[in-house]
């Protein structure tokens, strides 16, 4: 490593609601839950961040510890805690012995919905962490490179990608969102459908995490699958006794819980083939709908959506890392791509 490179380091981060990962020279080197612990008692020292704080999620002394996410439906919610975790996640990576390098160029992405007040604070919280030179991609666009798109070309595609705070669709040709539409209906929201239904139906409180295992290992957006998950054994909080009890769930009932939510994303494919210019939308006859994020694993999204477009519906490989994919292309081609926000 020459001089040169040993005072510039490049760093792409998909900072996301649910999960932050950060590529370094080509290769995923953090992928860590976006959650920071704070010792409230003493001067609010940062605990703990990604996983370590996870684990402690829900089972802290409110006064003592606090688990903060700082984003929420893809934006900063805490500007200082984002401040936290950007600096810590960067620092994680090993990518010089000090906190963050000298000179730190990244490319960070953010949803296509977002505010330009939500872009500053993002971009503030970059800089305050210590990055020199800062550019933005927009969430599809980041997916579409993930997934193999050529974006530059005059040819149009539509990405669906559904990740922890919003379920994102984009239109893309020449290297730009024709159209888009952006909902804060993503993962989160299944995680409280999922309580929501085992409050309701099983007279069970359970908490965010243990929703979170169950949407993974039985979730499905359809009541019928042709190989259906095993059932899974909830454990949570008698609503009615408040002693521990165990809950056995299956898929048909989280399609239930998750019906509502699926049907806002689907109506916003609707709308947003319906915004779409002819032209291009011969183009997504042709080339069908990709899917990316972490709802893109949920069984049986796929062939609901295709069943309600009529279109063919594409799930990208490793379709959790398709936007980091993308935003670490980006970085490689930062004075290229035109399209990145300076």
């Amino acid at each position: 490593m020459g001089l040169l490179s040993f005072f510039n380091r490049e760093v792409a981060m998909d900072l996301g609601t649910a999960n932050s990962i950060v590529i370094y020279n080509d290769q995923v080197v953090i992928d860590e839950p976006s959650i920071v612990a704070v010792d409230r008692k003493n001067n609010n020292k940062i605990m703990a961040v990604g996983k370590e704080a996870q684990r402690m999620e829900g089972k802290t002394k409110d006064r003592d510890i606090d688990v903060v996410r700082p984003l929420r439906g893809g934006v900063i919610a805490d500007f200082e805690m984002a401040q936290h975790l950007i600096r810590e996640l960067i620092g994680m990576t090993n990518v010089n012995r000090s906190i963050l390098p000298p000179s730190l160029k990244m490319v960070i992405c953010i949803p296509s919905g977002i505010t330009n007040v939500e872009e500053r604070a993002v971009r503030e919280s970059a800089e305050q962490a210590g990055a020199k030179e800062i550019r933005m991609i927009h969430e599809p666009m980041a997916a579409a490179i993930g997934i193999g798109i050529d974006v530059l070309q005059p040819e149009g595609h539509m990405v669906v990608d559904i990740g922890g705070g919003t379920a994102e669709i984009a239109v893309i040709s020449l290297g730009g969102i024709v159209c888009n539409t952006s909902i804060k209906v993503a993962g989160d929201e299944f995680n409280e459908n999922v309580v929501d239904y085992m409050r309701r139906q099983h007279n069970m409180i359970i908490g965010v995490r243990t929703a979170e295992k169950v949407k993974i290992a039985v979730g499905a957006a359809v009541s019928e699958l042709a190989d259906p998950p095993e059932d899974f054994h909830t454990l949570g909080r008698d609503l009615l006794t408040g002693l521990p009890k165990e809950v056995s769930v299956n898929y048909k009932e989280i399609a239930h819980a998750l019906d509502k939510s699926v049907a806002r994303i689907e109506q916003a494919i609707l709308d947003t083939l319906s915004a779409t210019p002819p032209e291009l939308a011969a183009d997504i006859y042709k080339n069908g709908i990709y899917l990316a994020g972490g709802g893109a694993l949920l069984r049986g999204l796929d062939h609901r959506v295709s069943s309600k477009t009529k279109l063919q519906v594409h799930i990208a490989d490793d379709p959790l890392r398709a936007v980091a994919r993308g935003t670490g292309i980006a970085l490689k081609n930062f004075n290229k791509f035109n399209f990145l926000i300076r």
